[in-house]
């Protein structure tokens, strides 16, 4: 009778290479990475060229739809081809893009040509146009070096400040202006003539772009470092200007600031703290104090460094507006941050030097910030010459800084916008000043002095306790909107809608609050991240391998607290150890959670009986796939978000190497008679 039974079956059935879960793993990392690739070259910035047969004055336009605060509005879009130098009749042809946003009446009054700040920003971006777009066509012309065709891009001065141990170091200081100088060789052997970069060829742009319109007379409406456009416009053109707005007047000489001028805004916040009973419990003398800590800098915060330097040019960003807009960065929070520190709490200036660190690398297209600022090259050298701001309370963080404690005037080639507007002509064109008591990027008193007495049609409005242009934008849109029509429409200048703004050194979020919430994010993070690691580690340990629930957790879930992990550790690390080092470095963005995303991937996919050749194939394949889907996720987008896309990629780039080598390794097996089920 036992001869009569069936052996057992030796043998399990050959399993399933690509079952329903492997299709479905398959296809999700396809479409990642595809939706990755897709983001990368959409958002690769378009090359503007001009087009062969295009000439000086050409414009080309199209209808569009312009993204304002109030939603989409209808507008033209295209191009206006002008000559990169006028003074040589050789030189080539540039493209400027320019938009013009369409009134919504009939009958529109004179169109509003929009000048923003800078230098080295653009002035393609306006999301305020509503406002003014009921009765105005509002314009933006390109500005030439930041827009268009040819852009003055400078990556040595980017890469010497993400590099810089301190802004205001001298070895800083130095690298920042060599780099300068590095980037405008390049420039020129590329075929760049700088010469053409200057105030007066812009002013000449917009006139080109009036007339290319056929607008007879047009409004300006200009903004900080652009309202030095826009006079010089009106200076060129009287006959073409109607009216014209300036907020946050900076008049020639003033791209340098001035330490008494940033002394006197820290004492006016100080009589406002005095007038409060919560500040004036916290400080006897605010202006005082912050002198006290600025000579006695805390070196760190815990086992975070403080780049001296920087907090000094992060607290005079932060001075730069009154209100919260541009929260963590307002005054009174910047100044509650200071408080703090001289009662033992360096955490907020500990947070001004980071942003400081991360914001401004990459805040200007440098090559054009250098070309526009050239106008104040004279002052500028008399400046630093005569020994600059060394007894204010804070001295002069971002004027030094800016300009490389006066090495970028010599780093720079000079051009024929040195010497051509270095005094106030008068001007007949009726004007409106507008400023706030406590800019300190352009204090109102210098309109007052320097440009005021020169416009016969002129008049000013200081609005209290409001800081830059963003304060203006923000602070009580229906009275500036008021303001800002009135004038155009009648030459009348109504303040009637405002009310002062109460500065409060309470404000509801610190930046001490801040820098503690993240920190204790990152360490929790971090945490997170290594116990999952382990926890998954365990499991191999100890059945094996992670078993079907865990390991579909640990490659799909998991590795996004891996990827957040393994960013925030390194970051603590180079914070620490390596300051000078920028967290903003592509190296340290993609290794830092590719890394720790491979092997969590890796742990989640192994077993423990497997033999070392097929355990590190995988570990390899999990490096490998997750570095390179790391990398496309990083070049996918910028900024903050990243971080985000780099995780993504790595996730799906690792898990899809994984899946192939476990493809591979189950062919192998079975090439040789075995069953990959049971191997």
């Amino acid at each position: 009778m036992d001869s009569m039974k069936k052996d057992p079956v030796s043998k399990s059935p050959p399993s399933r290479s690509f079952t329903w879960a492997r299709i479905a793993a398959l296809l999700v990392t396809i479409v990642l990475l595809t939706g990755l690739t897709y983001m990368g070259v959409s958002s690769s910035p378009e090359t503007v060229s001009v087009s062969q047969g295009a000439h000086a004055g050409q414009l080309t336009m199209h209808p569009c739809t312009y993204p304002t605060e109030n939603g989409a509005y209808r507008a033209d879009c295209g191009t206006l081809v002008v000559p990169e130098n006028r003074a040589d009749p050789r030189s080539r042809l540039i493209t400027l893009p320019v938009t013009r946003i369409l009134a919504r009446s009939s009958h529109p009054l004179a169109p509003i040509f929009h000048l923003s700040g800078g230098p080295g920003i653009t002035n393609m971006t306006f999301p305020q146009a509503n406002r003014l777009a009921a009765q105005h066509d509002v314009v933006m012309v390109g500005y030439r070096g930041v827009d268009g065709s040819s852009v003055l891009n400078c990556p040595e001065v980017n890469a010497a400040l993400e590099n810089s141990a301190d802004f205001l170091g001298k070895a800083s200081l130095s690298a920042y202006s060599q780099a300068f100088a590095s980037c405008a060789q390049r420039l020129e052997r590329s075929g760049v003539d700088l010469a053409g970069y200057t105030l007066a060829e812009q002013a000449d742009d917009i006139e080109a772009a009036r007339v290319a319109l056929g607008y007879q007379r047009i409004d300006l409406l200009s903004e900080s470092a652009g309202t030095r456009l826009g006079m010089i416009y009106q200076w060129r053109y009287p006959n073409s200007v109607d009216r014209s707005v300036m907020i946050g007047v900076n008049p020639p000489g003033n791209y340098i600031y001035s330490g008494a001028e940033i002394d006197q805004g820290i004492e006016r916040y100080s009589a406002l703290c005095a007038q409060q009973p919560a500040c004036r419990a916290r400080t006897g003398n605010l202006a005082a104090s912050m002198q006290q800590t600025a000579a006695h800098m805390p070196s760190r915060w815990y086992f975070l460094p403080i780049k001296p330097g920087n907090v000094l040019v992060g607290t005079f960003l932060g001075l730069t507006e009154a209100t919260a807009v541009d929260s963590p960065l307002s005054g009174p929070m910047t100044l509650d941050s200071w408080i703090s520190a001289a009662h033992g709490d360096p955490s907020g200036l500990w947070l001004l030097s980071e942003m400081a660190g991360l914001i401004l690398p990459t805040s200007f297209t440098w090559g054009e910030f250098a070309s526009i600022g050239m106008a104040d090259a004279q002052p500028v050298e008399r400046y630093f010459s005569s020994g600059a701001d060394r007894g204010s309370i804070i001295g002069n963080p971002l004027g030094e800084f800016l300009w490389g404690a006066g090495g970028l005037v010599h780093a720079w080639p000079a051009n024929p916008g040195e010497n051509q507007y270095t005094s106030v002509p008068n001007s007949n064109v009726p004007t409106l000043l507008i400023g706030g008591t406590l800019d300190f990027e352009t204090p109102a008193q210098n309109a007052t002095k320097e440009l005021l007495p020169h416009l016969p049609n002129g008049h000013q409005v200081i609005l209290s306790g409001l800081g830059h242009v963003d304060d203006f934008e923000s602070y009580e849109p229906s009275a500036s909107t008021q303001l800002l029509t009135t004038f155009y429409a009648t030459g009348r200048v109504d303040t009637s809608r405002y009310t002062p703004n109460k500065v409060s050194f309470t404000p509801p979020t610190t930046q001490t609050s801040v820098a503690k919430d993240i920190l204790g994010v990152v360490i929790g993070v971090v945490v997170l991240a290594a116990l999952l690691l382990l926890w998954v580690a365990l499991r191999v340990r100890k059945h094996g391998s992670a078993g079907r629930k865990t390991s579909v957790l640990a490659r799909t879930i998991v590795p996004v607290v891996l990827g957040l992990g393994g960013f925030f550790g390194a970051a603590l690390v180079v914070l620490t150890l390596w300051p000078a080092l920028s967290l903003a470095s592509e190296l340290l963005r993609i290794l830092a959670p590719s890394g720790l995303i491979a092997l969590g991937l890796y742990l989640a996919w192994t077993h423990r009986d497997w033999d070392r050749a097929t355990k590190s194939l995988g570990l390899l394949a999990a490096i490998a796939g997750a570095l390179l889907g790391g990398w496309l996720g990083f070049t996918a987008t910028s900024g903050l978000f990243a971080l985000v896309t780099t995780t993504i990629g790595a996730a799906a780039g690792g898990n899809l190497a994984l899946i192939v080598v476990s493809l591979v390794r189950e062919r192998s097996a079975r090439g040789h008679g075995n069953d990959p089920a049971a191997t």
